[in-house]
């Protein structure tokens, strides 16, 4: 049987962030070299390759440096030095409300993100009542989302994320969303899409039990810097006996 392919590649990746005392010196530095800050090292020289269809839990403190890999794999910022190499449609269950226009109903939001993630409207339409039906709003689907609770604005872009048939799904804490009736909803729709062999899974989670579930392998980060990687169940024996 053919070698699994490399989905997902980090090539000794570095990520430095400048925190900046105030607002004045973060405008400062766009014109000149003199302003003051502090460097954060959110990744250091960090390299794993991730195969089509594995499941990987990230595992390590605050400030690991566990949401920031997610959000180089999205796009949402970039490396100081080192490569990323992703290939495939990536869903991210990060900030599920982050990317809607409040001035636009829940329908047309959903046609906004899925046009965002690269998808055209024949494919939006053909997901639309899935998207709909598990998102559960009612009548304030039609609604502005300037109108909707939080929570509402979650179960929407929960929907939106795991009915666009994704090739890389990632999911930091995602599960939580809603009522208790909604959360098993959540759960046992990953479970489906887990049990398509192709999806490729990463999961930020401080649940291990969790983890266990959805993820075949783990890796433990502490300061940005890779400490474990291995089968899930020795990850999360590493882990707690560090922790």
């Amino acid at each position: 049987m053919a070698e699994a392919e490399t989905v997902i590649k980090f090539d000794h990746v570095v990520k430095r962030y400048k925190l900046f005392k105030n607002d004045r010196e973060r405008f400062k530095s766009l014109f000149t070299k003199k302003a003051k800050y502090k460097e954060k090292l959110a990744t250091n020289d960090l390299s794993f390759e991730i195969k089509r269809g594995e499941g990987v839990a990230f595992m390590g403190r605050n400030g690991a440096g566990k949401s920031t890999i997610l959000k180089m794999i999205t796009g949402v910022c970039y490396p100081t030095s080192g490569e990323i190499t992703v290939k495939g449609r990536v869903s991210a269950l990060l900030e599920l409300s982050a990317g809607f226009n409040p001035q636009f109903t829940g329908r047309e939001n959903i046609y906004l993100k899925c046009n965002i993630m690269g998808m055209n409207n024949d494919e939006i339409k053909a997901i639309e009542d899935d998207i709909v039906e598990f998102a559960e709003l009612g009548e304030y689907i039609d609604q502005p989302v300037r109108t909707y609770s939080s929570g509402m604005k979650a179960r929407l872009g929960f929907a939106i994320n795991v009915n666009i048939d994704p090739e890389i799904m990632i999911v930091d804490e995602a599960l939580s969303v809603g009522d208790k009736n909604f959360r098993k909803k959540c759960t046992n729709k990953m479970r489906d899409i887990m049990h398509h062999e192709d999806v490729t899974l990463l999961f930020v989670t401080h649940s291990l039990e969790t983890a266990k579930e959805f993820c075949t392998r783990g890796i433990v980060l502490e300061k940005g810097t890779m400490k474990f990687d291995g089968p899930i169940q020795e990850a999360i024996n590493f882990y707690e006996g560090k922790y």
